[in-house]
């Protein structure tokens, strides 16, 4: 609409919800002819292609260390078609609420990969560059003490930055402009706080509390990663809530991969294989197809498991272990780790269960990033929210192959808050599913999968040649 003032059309915003939908106008020549930019070169194709075909694979940058550079705006992310519609629709949102002082809830769901992180950092990075109050939080330790971290070192703010669900439980109304969510799909059910803030706790729901700190609330989650009994976010609660309190809605589903590396067949093979979402009848195990962007391996042996990931990182890419939480997690003795996984001969430690080093083991928080973390085994709370370039998965007793297909194993899971009788069998069912859904899921490049379960193995073995 090229003589069209945006403030004659406000209305038709909101109907850009897809990547085939987008919106210019009178004001916005400039972003007309950046979109037609990145979709059109002004030269032949010829050379890229053989570029292209020329290439060597790599290892890939990691989000996290990645997000530095955007933060600081040194850097900007090339957002898919998906991801820009997610963008904008932000950032109408924004100017709705700034102009007029509208709230809008925006939810943004979709798979590991999609970008959910990547299109948060670079609205925190373009709002900040505005003007525009906002901040990331996240129910995670793990990830928000590394986003502060990595992606908030040397910025001078970085507690500000990036915040924790929980930390909004004194707010009475919108504080900002904008507030981030990331994976969302870890809300509790209220926020709980240390025992030295709990007077602050009001034992409203945190939903509640998060749309309330902002003008516009923005939920990105991956509603398969719900993976602890009061983890409650799910794209239904928050809708419903908007609808409740009369609040603008808008919802963007980001389908394609956007990591470097990646690969949306695996992604199906693994939902397919843990039966995700659960009584859908296609959903049936199947032989991995392969995907020449991905690679899956199945080990005989831990110490087989380890050998292969330790030969990727020679290599220069990036690899972690980490397990279902089937093993005891034993404190530190004599400021030693105690090797708690034991498997055939093959011992190892889990994480460090804390913000303090031991010995040359990372904390907690640190474990998927700093250096020293693959001598440990990492759990579904420490990797989540991570990649790295290869994964290992070792997937305990809580989940065995019988008669074709995965099942479930009460006595076999050792989480104190999945396992617990007050967890009924469906919802630990689906708990122990979307641990391993999350574990297998954190590659770029491949994984390696080793089962401690005999007939497991040799399930997998038919289904990985």
């Amino acid at each position: 609409m090229h003589n069209a003032e945006e403030s004659a059309v406000v209305d038709l915003f909101p109907l850009a919800v897809d990547e085939h939908t987008r919106i210019f106008t009178q004001s916005t020549r400039g972003e007309f002819i950046e979109y037609l930019r990145n979709r059109f070169s002004p030269k032949p194709g010829r050379d890229a292609a053989d570029r292209l075909l020329k290439g060597s694979e790599g290892p890939a940058k990691p989000l996290m260390l990645y997000a530095a550079d955007i933060v600081k705006k040194r850097d900007h992310f090339v957002l898919s078609p998906e991801q820009r519609v997610a963008y904008n629709q932000v950032m109408n949102a924004v100017e709705d609420a700034r102009r007029a002082k509208l709230r809008w809830v925006v939810a943004v769901t979709g798979g590991p990969g999609s970008g959910k992180s990547a299109v948060a950092l670079q609205l925190l990075s373009d709002l900040g560059a505005r003007g525009i109050t906002a901040s990331i939080a996240t129910g995670s330790q793990s990830f928000t003490q590394s986003l502060r971290r990595f992606a908030g070192g040397g910025n001078g703010r970085p507690q500000q930055l990036f915040q924790y669900f929980n930390s909004f439980v004194e707010d009475k109304g919108p504080r900002q402009i904008v507030l981030l969510c990331d994976e969302a799909h870890r809300l509790r059910t209220t926020s709980r706080l240390h025992f030295s803030q709990k007077h602050l706790e009001t034992g409203r729901p945190q939903i509640e509390e998060l749309v309330n700190a902002a003008y516009v609330p923005v939920f990105l989650l991956d509603e398969h990663q719900v993976v602890r009994p009061d983890e409650v976010g799910s794209l239904a609660a928050i809708r419903g809530y908007a609808d409740a309190e009369g609040l603008a809605f808008t919802h963007v589903h980001l389908s394609e991969q956007f990591r470097c590396g990646g690969s949306d067949l695996y992604d199906q093979w693994v939902r397919d294989l843990l039966g995700l979402p659960l009584n859908d009848p296609a959903r049936t195990p199947g032989a991995w197809p392969g995907d020449e962007r991905f690679e899956v391996t199945l080990a005989g042996t831990p110490a087989e498991m380890e050998a292969i990931l330790r030969e990727k990182m020679r290599m220069g890419y990036s690899a972690r272990i980490s397990a279902g939480f089937c093993w005891p997690w034993s404190k530190p003795v004599d400021d030693r780790l105690v090797p708690d996984i034991r498997i055939n001969g093959w011992e190892r430690p889990w994480n460090v269960k804390g913000e303090r080093k031991v010995g040359n083991a990372p904390a907690q928080s640190f474990w998927a990033l700093a250096e020293g973390g693959f001598d440990q085994v990492g759990c579904v709370y420490t990797a989540q929210g991570f990649e790295f370039d290869w994964a290992g998965v070792i997937i305990g007793p809580d989940l065995v192959a019988r008669s074709g297909y995965l099942r479930t194993k009460r006595d076999g899971n050792r989480d104190p808050k999945v396992s617990a009788r007050s967890v009924e069998d469906p919802k630990f069912n689906l708990l122990v599913r979307n641990t391993y859904k999350v574990l297998l899921t954190r590659g770029l490049a491949g994984v390696v999968i080793y089962a401690v379960d005999d007939e497991t193995r040799e399930f997998l073995a038919e289904l990985i040649k």
